[in-house]
């Protein structure tokens, strides 16, 4: 009965491992594409590929890609209501926000999801100028009018935003800029 189990082990785990190596390839391409078709959504247009590089600001690791002169795809991540919230920010070479994209979240659906689907709320931040305006929701003094029934979820979106944007300015006075 071992030697029999232990067979099935063996056989299962090569099979396992023979379909991981077979479909790495595939997966990894694809994922490169998805962050390719969104960092082309959150900047304006450009040629060539974008580099990937990373900063860290205040302690954290943000993760960038540099696209020629288009500006800056950043990730932030931050807490929303139901756990982390991931945001792609395009900035482009004059400090503005060109548009969001969320990457992930853990939002309560038909609410705080709606920070992915409602285009009142993700409108506002095309072309966001962050020298003009506050990124913060407006219940908190800024200009941001939030998700109704979803505070939270906004000032979390909000503040990946106004991270991003820190991130920005952080590559641009550092000189971490190839433009």
């Amino acid at each position: 009965m071992v030697l029999c189990l232990s067979a099935v082990c063996l056989i299962c785990s090569a099979l396992l491992a023979g379909t991981y190596a077979m479909t790495k390839e595939p997966i990894d391409a694809a994922q490169v594409e998805k962050t390719n078709k969104t960092i082309a959504m959150v900047l304006p247009a450009f040629e060539g590929d974008a580099v990937a590089s990373s900063i860290e600001v205040g302690g954290v690791s943000y993760d960038y890609y540099q696209a020629p002169g288009a500006g800056y795809a950043i990730v932030s991540t931050v807490s929303g209501f139901g756990g982390p919230l991931s945001v792609m920010v395009g900035v482009n070479s004059e400090g503005i926000v060109h548009n969001t994209k969320v990457l992930s979240h853990s939002e309560t659906p038909g609410l705080g999801a709606k920070c992915q689907t409602d285009v009142r709320f993700l409108g506002q931040f095309q072309n966001w100028n962050p020298a003009s305006k506050k990124l913060a929701v407006k219940k908190d003094g800024g200009d941001v009018d939030a998700i109704t029934a979803s505070t939270i979820t906004s000032r979390a979106y909000t503040l990946a935003i106004a991270n991003a944007v820190e991130v920005y300015n952080k590559i641009v006075e550092g000189g971490q800029t190839n433009e």
